[in-house]
């Protein structure tokens, strides 16, 4: 799979469901949990999440009916001013911002009047974590923490691993390390 086409239907997607529309303009399900999706091509994007202040959810992305990638996340507001709406209102802002650059959550930094975003990634697309925060007047009023990367099924054959390992190998020393420790022929 390219890589390239995975970060552009990510930006697309973001773009398209929360950062766009936020509470309201999800689906809300029996157990409770909201959900946004997004389908381009043979891609499909669905974000579910649970509660409001904190809140827990996971992004996850298929590719021909295959699970490739997630993420998960768990945010909480942090302060009782600005209210919960006004942090929201300015988060979907920073998160429209997203590009191939900053495909995660969103860019490093951003700042409008008196609020500013932080946005601090470790890793890469294959395997990533990171931490975000909102400060309103120099006060943290919002923080999230977020983890993921790319999904691969149990390979069914030597083949099959061996394949996945060598489209990894953009990944770094990672695909060798997994492929040593982690997984084993039966």
């Amino acid at each position: 799979m390219d890589q390239k086409i995975l970060e552009e239907f990510l930006v697309k997607a973001k773009i398209n469901t929360y950062a766009s529309s936020g509470e309201g303009g999800e689906k809300v399900l029996e157990d409770g949990s909201k959900e946004l999706t997004y389908e381009k091509g043979n891609f499909k994007y669905r974000d579910r999440y649970f509660g409001y202040n904190p809140f827990i959810g996971e992004e996850i992305v298929w590719k021909d009916g295959k699970i490739i990638w997630a993420m998960n996340y768990y945010g909480r507001i942090t302060s009782d001013s600005p209210t919960a709406k006004e942090i929201y209102s300015f988060l979907r802002k920073v998160l429209r911002q997203a590009s191939e650059i900053e495909i995660l959550r969103g860019p490093k930094s951003f700042y409008k009047e008196n609020f500013k975003y932080i946005n601090r990634t470790e890793g890469n697309l294959w395997n990533f974590f990171g931490t975000e925060k909102i400060f309103y007047i120099n006060d943290e009023v919002y923080e999230l923490i977020y983890h993921g990367g790319f999904i691969q099924e149990k390979p069914r054959n030597q083949k099959e691993q061996k394949t996945f390992f060598e489209r990894r190998r953009d990944g770094k020393i990672q695909a060798q390390f997994y492929q040593k420790k982690w997984c084993r022929k039966n």
